[in-house]
């Protein structure tokens, strides 16, 4: 397996990290609530069979103040299909969680040509009223990690300050990916997605923790009913909305299995 490239490209004057690491076909991943403020193992076990390259949008950990200058949704998309494309992933498979797999989705459906297949984690953009998603800004701080993960000691490691490098920026940067998310998705989550899922012919996997506390497990039949292509719904047993950190092998396996297709 090849080591960690970092690069960096630009997106409405700000500068978007892109991380590339393996080697064979191309898998982009678009991060979920809170961003990737380090390298997990998850990218390492899709790192063993493909090229994985992960951009970070703008605003999240990697991302800078990009999130600044976009002011509504339209602005979102447009930009994260402008990083995709700066990061060398049009015509690729791209997964996603939460966040990114709600543009990944959105990229599949206006830009078709754009994604080969999908593989979605617990995507957000939905809206139902008589089951709605937990609304991750209105928890108390304590609560928030065993909401996201099933164990909360996962989210509680990848938020937590390498050793040694106490660095103001970092808990700056944290605060920042909840404000960017918040300009996204707030309140609730509700991007009228629903209305552009037939659009999407790529086929689809729809991935979901046994244990997710934020979106419920309905949604994926909302996701796979809408889906125009073909759709199949995994669920993921002990792991939670962000399932890739609860159950990093298992979730990686499901992935690497669809898109080898």
């Amino acid at each position: 397996m090849s080591e960690l490239e970092t690069i960096s490209v630009e997106l409405n004057g700000f500068s978007c990290r892109v991380w590339k690491k393996g080697s064979g076909p191309k898998l982009g991943f678009l991060a979920g609530f809170g961003g990737l403020p380090r390298w997990i193992p998850f990218l390492d076990a899709l790192a063993r069979e493909r090229t994985v390259i992960v951009p970070s949008l703008p605003g999240f950990p990697g991302g800078e103040r990009g999130h600044t200058v976009l002011d509504n949704h339209l602005d979102w998309v447009l930009a994260a299909h402008q990083l995709v494309h700066k990061a060398g992933l049009v015509g690729a498979d791209i997964a996603g969680c939460g966040i990114g797999s709600s543009f990944a989705a959105e990229i599949a459906a206006i830009w078709p040509q754009s994604v080969r297949r999908l593989a979605l984690i617990a995507p957000w953009g939905l809206f139902d009223e008589s089951d709605p998603m937990t609304d991750p800004w209105a928890q108390r701080a304590p609560d928030v990690p065993g909401l996201l993960c099933a164990d909360p000691a996962r989210w509680e490691a990848l938020k937590t300050e390498p050793e040694g490098q106490n660095s103001p920026e970092w808990p700056i940067e944290q605060v920042r990916a909840s404000e960017a998310a918040a300009r996204i998705f707030w309140p609730l989550g509700n991007t009228k997605l629903e209305k552009r899922l037939p659009l999407i012919t790529a086929p689809t996997l729809l991935l979901w923790g046994g244990e997710d506390r934020i979106v419920p497990r309905g949604y994926a039949d909302k996701f796979a009913k809408g889906i125009a292509g073909k759709s199949e719904i995994r669920v993921i047993p002990g792991a939670g909305h962000l399932a890739e950190l609860d159950k990093p092998e298992e979730v990686a396996a499901a992935i690497l299995a669809w898109t080898s297709q």
